[in-house]
């Protein structure tokens, strides 16, 4: 019996010495109970690839760029850009925003629709813990967002300002096609009139579009009541082509249309033989995307970030507009 005991001790011995044996890493995370703690942190970080990106309206062209910026950056990552559009509906953007949270995006690039009322879906994203990058129009509250990476949008205005005071040095009478409710088109006709002040130019009309005026029915008024103007400022491209486009049907003549974006089309317009476009305050969509890109991987990896970042803007006109061609974005 004795002898039966200590054959069984003798086996189980040889056992643990050839598992011991045959174990070359003795010491490492092999060994250690927090092994299993680790590799869920690695299949966290692996299921949460995808980031969110919701903009005013990914129809305009501007944010379709942008949002293709950010997509290339991120891919070399190996990140998926989860896209929204709310087809400039405030709240259709809120609503998608909780959407996103629910499909489980660990961060979210954010172009407001409304600078005010998206703050519910800002207060929804700090509380998951979401942060959020905020991109070329910047929301009110500040404290919701991890940072603001946009245009120099005063100087883009001012630089439109500047160019008419050169060319009507006498002064004249403007229209301005605004929108109160986004802060970058605030900031653009801030510096507009601010680059003309005290220099004989005259504000007869403005068209609100936050407030929900019709372009059209505007220029349309104007042309009927013969109002002379001398220049139009308008947020954006896209509002700029709209204008000289009623006013070139109407056979409007000697106005100047201002513009910000520096789009393809805009700059397609400023080319072309007497066209009323003058100018545009340029942007660059694709560098926005990619310094956004940046700053949340900075953030991301408890690096130093900017809180703010505003990228260069200048004026494309007839002048120069071939130089920076045609085909896309600067």
């Amino acid at each position: 019996m004795k002898k039966k005991i200590l054959a069984l001790l003798f086996t189980a011995v040889l056992i643990s010495l050839f598992a011991a044996g045959c174990k070359k890493n003795v010491g490492t995370p092999e060994d250690n109970a927090v092994q299993e703690e680790e590799e869920e942190t690695e299949e966290d970080i692996e299921e949460g690839t995808t980031f969110g990106y919701s903009c005013i309206d990914t129809d305009n062209p501007y944010y379709s760029v942008m949002q293709q910026a950010i997509e290339i950056e991120i891919k070399e990552d190996g990140y998926t850009l989860l896209v929204k559009n709310p087809g400039a509906d405030a709240q259709l953007q809120n609503e998608q925003i909780l959407e996103m949270i629910d499909e489980g995006v660990k961060a979210v690039f954010l172009c407001p629709v409304d600078r005010e009322a998206i703050k519910p879906a800002l207060e929804a994203l700090d509380e998951a813990g979401i942060p959020v990058i905020n991109i070329d129009t910047q929301v009110k509250d500040t404290k919701l967002v991890k940072s603001f990476i946009g245009s120099d949008n005063k100087n883009a205005g001012y630089q439109c300002g500047d160019n008419l005071v050169k060319k009507l040095p006498n002064g004249g009478k403007v229209v301005i096609v605004e929108n109160s409710m986004m802060n970058s088109f605030i900031e653009r006709i801030t510096g507009f009139e601010k680059a003309i002040a005290n220099s004989g130019f005259e504000v007869v009309e403005r068209i609100d579009l936050g407030a929900e005026e019709n372009l059209e029915e505007g220029i349309q008024k104007i042309i009927s009541d013969q109002i002379k103007i001398d220049a139009v400022m308008c947020g954006d491209d896209r509002i700029a082509l709209e204008v000289v486009d009623l006013l070139e049907k109407a056979g409007v003549k000697d106005v100047l249309v201002y513009g910000v974006d520096g789009s393809p089309k805009a700059k397609e317009k400023l080319m072309e033989k007497d066209s009323l476009l003058e100018g545009t305050g340029a942007q660059s969509p694709i560098n926005i995307g990619k310094k956004a890109v940046k700053t949340l991987f900075n953030i991301m990896e408890g690096k130093d970030y900017e809180e703010e970042y505003l990228e260069d803007t200048f004026l494309i006109n007839k002048e120069n507009a071939k130089m920076y061609g045609t085909n896309g974005w600067q």
